[in-house]
C-alpha cells in the first residue's frame, strides 16, 4: 500500500474515531439542549434533565405544540379526560395568563392492531369503528369543555407520507426491510436512544427477525384480511407502525422542530423515544422537540371529592357576593382596602405560581384563600354603623376576579344568572320571569312567617321565639325551591330576601 494510500486510510480510521469519542461524551451529558430564540419567563419540568428549564419559543408569543391523540377502537375512559383536560388547563394558561398563542395539533390513530381486533370482534369494517370512536371523543371532550385543537390529523391521511418519511431513514442507512415487507429502525445506529428514558427496559432478546431486541417497526407488512397500503419493501403490501405517525405527521404540519410535544405518561417509552429517534434521523438535526410534557392519571375518589366540594364552596360563594350587591343580604362588615389590595397580591401569586411550572395547586390555594377572607367579612357582624361599612364595589370586584381567573383555567360559569341571560335563547326574557316568581315567593314566604306583620326582617334566628305560624306555606314554598332546582334553579333565602342563580339541574341528586 503506497504511502498516500496510507495517510487516506489512517484519516478515515481517525475521522471515524473522533466521531465516535463524541457520541460517547455526549451520551454523558445531558442529551437536550436549550433552544435559541423567545423568553417567555415561564419554566418546565424537563424529564431529560430531570429538572425545571426555561421555556424558551422559536417564534415570539407563540407555540407549535402537537399532542397524540386517541387511537380510536374504543370509548375515551378516564385517563384520556385526566390527560387532555390537564394539557387543556396548560393551553389556556399560555393564551389567557401570559398571551401566548397556542397552535395546538392532535394526531388521531386510525388504523392500528387495537382497532384492526376490536373491529373483527365486533363484525365492523375497521375504518368505519375509527370514525365512530373518533366522533365520540370528539364529542367527550366538548362536554368537558376541553378546547379543540387547531389542527386535527388522521394516519389514514398522510400514507404518502409516511412511506416517504420510512424511505429516507432507509436511505440513512438507519433502517432495514424484512422478508415480510416490514421495515424496522435500527436503534444500535442511533447513538442518543435511551435520551428520554435513559434506563431502557430490555425486551426479549429472542427475537430472531429483528438486528436487535430494541428495533421498532417503521412499516408492517399486511397479514391477510388487514388493512394495507402498497409500499415499496418486500412483497405484498402493508400499513404504518405505531410511532412512525406521530413523527410523520407532526413534521408534515409543524416542521423539523416542535416546541411542545405532549402525551400521557405512559407514552414516554417507547412511543415518544421512539419518535425523537427517528425524527431525528430524519431531519438530520440533534433534538426534534424542545419540550416533553407528561401527564399523569392519577385519581382518586377523596381527590375527586375535595375539588367537588372546593368548586360547590366558589359557586356559593359568588351567589352570595351576587346577593350583597344587590342588597339582599343582612350586611357584612366589608374591609374595601383590605380586599383590593388582596386583589392585587392575588394577581401576583397567580402568574408567580403559573411561570414556575404551571404550578395550578399553588394557584387555586391563592384564590381560595381569597374567597375564604372574604366570606368572613359578608358574613360577619357589623360592630359600626352599617351603611358605611356596605361596599358593594369591593364585593363585586372580588367576585368578578375569582370568576374570571377560574374562567381562564376552563371552569365553566355558564349556569350562572347573568351568563345564561346571554347565551340562552329569550334568556332575558326568562329572567325577568324567575325574578317575579321568586319575589312572590318571597313574600308568601315573609307572610308565613309573619302573619301578624310583627317583624319586617323575618331573620331565621327569629322564628323559633316567634313559631311558624303557617307551615303549609311553607312547605309550598320548599316545594317550588325544590321543583326550580330540578330544572337548573337554585334558589337561596337571604333573611327577608331571596335570590336565584342557575345551576347544574344534577346539583340535587348530587348532593
Amino acid at each position: 500500500m503506497s504511502l498516500l494510500k496510507r495517510r487516506r486510510v489512517f484519516s478515515v480510521w481517525l475521522r471515524k474515531q473522533r466521531a465516535a469519542s463524541t457520541c460517547k461524551t455526549l451520551s454523558k451529558q445531558n442529551k437536550w439542549a436549550l433552544p435559541s430564540g423567545y423568553e417567555t419567563n415561564i419554566s418546565v419540568f424537563n424529564c431529560i434533565t430531570n429538572s425545571n428549564v426555561p421555556l424558551i419559543l422559536k417564534n415570539p408569543n407563540l407555540v407549535a405544540w402537537y399532542m397524540c391523540g386517541p387511537t380510536v377502537y374504543d370509548s375515551a375512559h378516564l385517563g384520556h379526560a385526566c390527560c387532555y383536560m390537564k394539557f387543556d388547563t396548560i393551553n389556556r394558561i399560555l393564551l389567557n395568563y401570559f398571551n401566548i398563542n397556542v397552535v395546538m395539533m392532535m394526531g388521531v390513530t386510525d388504523i392500528d392492531d387495537k382497532i384492526i381486533i376490536r373491529a373483527a370482534q365486533l363484525k365492523e369494517e375497521p375504518r368505519r369503528l375509527a370514525e365512530r370512536y373518533e366522533m365520540e371523543f370528539f364529542e367527550d371532550m366538548a362536554s368537558l369543555n376541553i378546547m379543540p385543537p387547531t389542527v386535527v390529523t388522521k394516519v389514514t391521511n398522510f400514507i404518502p407520507q409516511i412511506i416517504n418519511f420510512v424511505q429516507k431513514i432507509i436511505d440513512k442507512g438507519q433502517a432495514y426491510n424484512t422478508e415480510d415487507g416490514s421495515v424496522y429502525f435500527d436503534t444500535k445506529s442511533y447513538t442518543q436512544y435511551g435520551k428520554l428514558l435513559p434506563n431502557i427496559p430490555r425486551e426479549d432478546s429472542s427475537v430472531t427477525y429483528k438486528r436487535s431486541a430494541m428495533d421498532f417497526a417503521l412499516w408492517k407488512g399486511s397479514k391477510p384480511g388487514e388493512p394495507c397500503w402498497p409500499s415499496p419493501w418486500g412483497p405484498g403490501a402493508g400499513r404504518p407502525g405505531w410511532h412512525i405517525e406521530c413523527s410523520t405527521m407532526a413534521s408534515d404540519i409543524l416542521g423539523s422542530n416542535i416546541d411542545i410535544h405532549s402525551g400521557g405518561v405512559d407514552l414516554l417509552f417507547p412511543h415518544h423515544e421512539n419518535e425523537e429517534a427517528q425524527s431525528c434521523v430524519y431531519h438530520g438535526v440533534g433534538q426534534w422537540v424542545n419540550y416533553w410534557l407528561h401527564s399523569g392519571m392519577e385519581y382518586t375518589d377523596t381527590a375527586m371529592k375535595n375539588a367537588v366540594a372546593i368548586m360547590k364552596k366558589i359557586e356559593s360563594f359568588l351567589t352570595d357576593c351576587d346577593a350583597y350587591v344587590n342588597g339582599y343580604t343582612a350586611l357584612g362588615d366589608i374591609n374595601e382596602s383590605y380586599l383590593l389590595k388582596a386583589i392585587s397580591d392575588v394577581k401576583t401569586k397567580l402568574l408567580e405560581a403559573l411561570s414556575d411550572d404551571f404550578d395550578t395547586a399553588t394557584a387555586m390555594s391563592a384564590i381560595t384563600e381569597l374567597v375564604g377572607v372574604t366570606n368572613k367579612m359578608l358574613h360577619q357582624k357589623c360592630e359600626h354603623d352599617t351603611e358605611s361599612a356596605r361596599s358593594p364595589l369591593a364585593i363585586a370586584a372580588v367576585a368578578s376576579f375569582i370568576q374570571q381567573s377560574l374562567e381562564k383555567f376552563g371552569i365553566d360559569f355558564s349556569n350562572r344568572k347573568e351568563s345564561s341571560m346571554q347565551t340562552k335563547d329569550h334568556g332575558l326574557y326568562l329572567g325577568k320571569i324567575l325574578d317575579r316568581v321568586v319575589q312572590f315567593r318571597n313574600q308568601v314566604r315573609h307572610n308565613a312567617l309573619n302573619p301578624s306583620g310583627e317583624d319586617t326582617n323575618a331573620q331565621a334566628d327569629n322564628v323559633k321565639k316567634r313559631g311558624v305560624k303557617n307551615t303549609a306555606l311553607l312547605n309550598a314554598c320548599d316545594t317550588l325551591r325544590d321543583d326550580l332546582l330540578t330544572s337548573g334553579i337554585c334558589i337561596k333565602d337571604h333573611g327577608k330576601m331571596s335570590t336565584w342563580n342557575y345551576v347544574d339541574k344534577n346539583v340535587k341528586e348530587k348532593t
